[in-house]
């Protein structure tokens, strides 16, 4: 009976208007008539009919039909009407292609601020800055970088926009994968179904979407009916309408009083059993097909339509909190990197127009431009790490992880966000049948022989007569179309078929160990010898049979306030008869029968007469035989509440989640279920409201529906019966727009009628039942439960707490690299000109660790203990309290930690100061060692980031997650490897050494005095010193001489004012320093160095590098780029001590 493809709705191409004639094609009625019969039901539409088109086979000759053969089975004509009407079944929705999901991703904020954020970078890092030079300008030298990090520049804006393009991607490709999951799920329930149809007086199976209007059809019991129809013949046949009306009892249908059949609804035709087995045969319920709209169905298009203009739902809370964060973070960032260009010039124009007086030169213009750059550039770096880029990453991999985890607890997400606004849920409304119960009606408490048992009894514990007599009067004295089949699948329920009140009975019996099978093949259906059927006056069922003695024997079964009036006699414990007088009776409802009705059950009697063999009665004096009966059993049923449910509530309501159920049943079985599940406890204020009562409420004079009137009752309001799907609408849109609370509530439903679509649409997130719901309540809802079952609802809050959870986590980490990277990038900006994390080293942070970090951290497991907090709203702040201590916390640690190394690191570590180092010197010791703690501190701080509620263990349950052990274990092992010092590499060590000094670049002279140990070096010099006595000394003035000639020279040329040196007013306090370069000293030698110190000296790309380029050190330059340079010869060197004595 599996839900039909085309639940109740069909659309269909509609006609082009010249089919819309009054013949179209030839039939002899149009679309627009057929539709508008369908819309009609009982007595009007057998009205309409008469009026239309005679009777029901005036109809069938219009269509071109025949009752009994049914159609032609003609390729041709079959063809031909379903162009003219439409083919049966709804034509899906075109699926999103790829590139409109990308394009969706595209729209996140987050995404944007980043995008914009690379492209700067990307266009800054292209931009080459004008070759020629003017010495006029001072000290600018041009910020001509060295190659490697000129080439390094587009690394950043690049790597940004890959995570861009992966977010992108990453998030396109799970809507896209779930989308066809689900289409998967659709057609191949769509694929498995089939109808018998009589075509060319041939019983033939078809797919239910190759029904055409004309079709015969024959219904079966059980059938799901695949088209909208009207009966031409049937035998008492009864259709669940629950799905259209939310009415569960059966409505019957005949031809002569309501011929109307609509698709999607159950059909229950219990045969009348007197007539013989051949008549009923070709006499099937046919019914005439018509694939057209149900009268629901057109409303729900019009809807559609109106629907269609009106805005998205709002974006899901998170979203919208990450966006306003993300906006946040951009503007704090754009103010930090302001600020730090702000900085740099002014530190820049005041030192190069105030300090040194300079004056601002038309031809020195595109050098100070250059400048100007260089410092957007690292103010543009400020406001990149600023940005989280990690973070649309981490919310899109912890949606998906949580998404494919969700399938294994059955909830098949539809759409992403839903999953993450569950975890904000604050109400939930529930149907009743099937979500909280099993829509299966068992016996639970039954009396028998004397003793009233609350659960089914051990057979055991009963009279084998007793037992015997109960096994007969149930099997015999009900429908035989009644059956209770095996389980579809492994660990089902078994399938009922057939009146549910039967097969709770039949259940009963299953019970109790006994089976019915044996007992209807013992006597089967033609063996009956009179059945009174089960009507609404009689309000029971009887079946006669003749007794192997020529006797007779009554069994009954029915209401049991009836039944037990027409009662005797009833069995005692020993299953002897003991006389039943009307005190008995009384005291029986009170002690008995009230009890049960307050459980919400329903009471059936059954009952049994013996007749002799004798005297046999008048049978069809009903009164006369149905009476003097001896009563076997009292059973109470219901449709019980899944076990599982009342825990799953009371979950929720720990949650802060407030539960409600809707449903279409009575009230007091709605209000026993309600208090079973423990939707509502005793001693609380709460309402239980039928459906009309509640509008009586909730609307004024006009019948408007008026939110203050509403508000009045929502909030106590836990059970509302009879209700029907507008009043499900209607408290779903009442909730969600009210105002009352101090935050918006965000609102679950479940539903599984096609009457539910507007409701689940409404809702935060919409339910749909996987199992028992139609196609267009899932195509409504955000999440399908695969089965059908309250607690998957829990599990569902509990992954969307962990999502935001996980997020949470994630942000706390991030936000405490974000803040650290910035400020120290903005202080080392500012007091050192340069950062002390390179670009590409913050890229390494924030990408790369970023990515796993999110990786790592969204993936941890959900715990109970998430259910155990009330839900977070939607007005809370992304960041609580807790989390923001931690992160300034740990923040001013790193800071602290990070700021000790950079300015008085090298005394720890006895090494070079990196401070200072040209702005493109090679990667000094210092300056690892503070990228290195930086880079491990990231990674402590990643446990440390598991908790954010200020729990004290962050290692509870960390192996239970082995991603995250890997990555951080990953992340450590690939630091190391990326940290080892290129020393290390002997291929780097023969730099400074190979060519001769003219062709040697500025970089790697400098690169290869850095290789050089100092200790050796001093040796080294020591040694040429003792050796070569005299000589040395001589070389030495001669060298000096040289020099002071060609500087004075110099000093009358403007070209040489672009060297640092000019600016000392005592020459004599300058050394050369290349010495240890010479091994061998002799004139030649001399000769050259004095050349090569006559040429004017290059120029240098920055003032900090004049001094090591030109091999030229300043002992006593009080100017801080000399003394602060690694390599200035010690005072005390030996030829410090020449130097002073000439």
């Amino acid at each position: 009976m599996g839900d039909m493809a085309n639940s109740s709705i069909e659309f269909h191409p509609k006609p082009q208007q010249q089919r819309e004639a009054p013949h179209a094609g030839g039939f002899g009625c149009t679309l627009a008539e057929l539709r508008t019969l369908m819309e009609l039901r009982g007595a009007e539409a057998l009205q309409k009919i008469q009026e239309a088109y005679g009777d029901v086979s005036g109809l069938c000759r219009r269509l071109k039909t025949s009752p009994t053969e049914g159609l032609a089975d003609s390729t041709n004509d079959l063809e031909k009407r379903r162009q003219i009407y439409g083919q049966n079944f709804i034509p899906p929705k075109q699926p999103k292609t790829f590139l409109q999901l990308v394009w969706e991703a595209l729209q996140d904020v987050t995404l944007i601020i980043l995008e914009v954020a690379a492209i700067v970078s990307l266009g800054l890092s292209f931009y080459a800055p004008p070759g020629e030079e003017s010495e006029a300008c001072g000290n600018v030298s041009g910020g001509a970088e060295d190659e490697g990090e000129a080439e390094a520049g587009w690394i950043e804006g690049a790597a940004i926009l890959l995570s861009v393009i992966c977010v992108v991607l990453v998030t396109a490709f799970n809507d896209w994968s779930k989308e066809k999951q689900f289409r998967g799920l659709q057609s191949r329930i769509e694929q498995e179904q089939k109808f018998t149809v009589i075509r060319n007086g041939q019983l033939l199976q078809v797919p239910v979407a190759a029904l055409v209007v004309g079709d015969i059809a024959q219904v079966k019991y059980g059938d799901l009916l695949p088209a909208d129809g009207v009966l031409i013949q049937g035998n008492d046949l009864k259709i669940d309408e629950s799905s259209l009306t939310g009415e569960s009892d059966h409505v019957r249908k005949s031809a002569d009083k309501d011929p109307m059949l609509l698709s999607g609804k159950q059909q229950d035709g219990a045969m009348d059993s007197s007539q013989t087995r051949a008549k009923k045969q070709d006499g099937a319920v046919a019914m005439e097909m018509q694939p057209l709209k149900s009268a629901e169905g057109g409303e729900m298009e019009e809807r559609e339509k109106k629907k269609a203009n009106v805005p998205k739902k709002e974006k899901s809370v998170l979203q919208g909190k990450l966006t306003k964060l993300a906006v946040q973070i951009g503007k704090a960032g754009l103010v930090m990197s302001a600020i730090t260009v702000i900085i740099l010039v002014l530190y820049f124009v005041i030192e190069t127009f105030v300090v040194d007086g300079r004056v601002w030169l038309a031809e020195c213009t595109p050098v100070y431009v250059q400048y100007f750059v260089k410092f957007f550039i690292i103010g543009v770096t400020v406001l990149v790490v600023a940005v989280p880029e990690g973070l649309p990453l981490a919310v899109t991999i912890s949606l998906a992880y949580s998404v494919k985890k969700m399938m294994k607890d059955n909830n098949l997400v539809r759409h992403l966000d839903a999953c993450e606004t569950m975890g904000n849920a604050t109400a939930i409304c529930s149907d009743k049948t099937g979500t909280l119960t099993t829509n299966r009606m068992t016996v639970v408490q039954s009396y028998l022989g004397d003793t009233h048992y609350k659960e089914i009894p051990a057979p055991s514990a009963l009279t084998p007569k007793i037992l015997d007599l109960l096994v007969h009067a149930i099997s015999i004295n009900s429908a035989y179309t009644t059956k209770i089949l095996p389980p579809e699948k492994e660990g089902a329920l078994p399938r009922q078929v057939g009146n549910k009140t039967e097969c709770a009975l039949l259940g009963f019996v299953l019970d109790l160990k006994r089976d019915f099978q044996p007992v209807r093949e013992q006597i089967p259906e033609d063996k009956l010898y009179k059945v009174y059927t089960f009507n609404s006056v009689r309000k029971s069922m009887s079946t006669v049979i003749r007794m192997p003695d020529g006797g007779f024997r009554l069994f009954s079964k029915g209401a049991s306030e009836i039944l037990l009036k027409k009662c005797t006699n009833i069995l005692n414990s020993n299953g002897e008869l003991r006389s039943f007088r009307p005190r008995d009776r009384d005291d029986m409802v009170k002690k008995i029968i009230e009890p049960m009705a307050c459980d919400g059950l329903r009471t059936i009697c059954i009952a049994y007469r013996d007749f002799s063999a004798g005297q046999e009665p008048d049978w069809d004096n009903e009164n006369e035989v149905v009476g003097d009966l001896t009563c076997i059993a009292v059973v109470g049923i219901e449709d019980p509440v899944r076990p599982e449910v009342p825990e799953a509530i009371r979950k929720c309501q720990r949650a802060g989640i407030t539960v409600r159920m809707v449903t279409g049943d009575n009230i007091n079985t709605a209000r026993a279920i309600a208090a079973k599940c423990g939707i509502i406890q005793p001693g609380e204020d709460f309402l239980c409201l039928e459906g009309k009562e509640f509008n009586r409420r909730i609307r004024n004079e006009k019948g408007e529906i008026e939110q203050e009137r509403l508000d009045k009752v929502w909030p106590k309001l836990r059970v509302l019966a009879r209700s029907s799907p507008t009043d499900k609408h209607t408290l779903v849109k009442g909730i969600i727009d009210s105002t009352t609370g101090e935050q918006r509530q965000v609102v679950a439903v479940t539903g599984d009628g096609t009457n539910d679509g507007p409701a689940l649409k409404k809702a935060d997130v919409g339910f749909a039942m996987g199992i028992a719901g139609t196609d267009v309540a899932k195509e409504a809802s955000d999440i399908i439960l695969t089965d059908d079952n309250f607690t998957s609802i829990v599990k569902a809050v509990m992954w969307g707490r962990n999502v935001y959870d996980s997020i949470s986590k994630f942000l706390q980490f991030q936000l405490t690299v974000n803040v650290v990277a910035v400020i120290v990038a903005f202080t080392g900006a500012c007091i050192t000109q340069d950062s002390p994390l390179k670009a590409v080293q913050m890229l390494w942070v924030n990408l790369i660790m970023d990515t796993f970090a999110s990786l790592a951290l969204a993936t941890e497991p959900p715990t109970e203990s998430l259910l155990l907090r009330k839900p977070y709203g939607r007005d809370k702040p992304l960041i609580s309290r807790t989390m923001m201590k931690n992160i300034l916390g740990h923040a001013v640690y790193q800071l602290t930690i990070i700021f000790t190394l950079l300015f008085v690191g090298e005394l720890f570590f006895d090494i070079d100061s990196g401070r200072n180092a040209p702005l493109h010197s090679p990667p000094s010791e210092h300056y690892t060692i503070i990228f290195n703690t930086f880079v491990m501190m990231q990674l402590f701080n990643e446990i440390n980031a598991r908790k954010i509620h200020g729990e004290r263990n962050v290692f509870d349950g960390i192996f239970s997650n082995p991603i995250f052990c890997t990555i951080v274990l990953g992340t450590f092992g690939i630091q190391v490897i990326a940290t080892i010092p290129t020393s290390q590499l002997k291929c780097l060590k023969e730099a400074g050494h190979g060519p001769g000094k003219d062709e040697m670049t500025d970089e790697e002279l400098a690169e290869g005095e850095e290789e050089i140990d100092h200790a050796e070096r001093e040796l080294r010099r020591g040694q040429i010193l003792w050796f070569r006595g005299l000589n040395r000394i001589q070389t030495q003035i001669r060298v000096v001489k040289a020099f002071r000639s060609s500087l004075y020279e110099g000093l009358e040329k403007p070209e040489s004012k672009s060297s640092i040196h000019n600016f000392m007013a005592t020459p004599e306090f300058l050394i050369n320093d290349y010495t240890h370069n010479i091994p061998l000293i002799d004139d030649t030698d001399v000769d050259e160095n004095e050349e090569r110190l006559r040429a004017p000296p290059p120029p240098a790309p920055n003032q900090n590098n004049n001094a090591i380029d030109s091999g030229i050190y300043l002992a006593t330059h009080v100017t801080k780029s000399a003394t602060s340079s690694a390599f200035s010869s010690r005072p005390g060197s030996p030829l410090h001590s020449v130097e002073t004595s000439l």
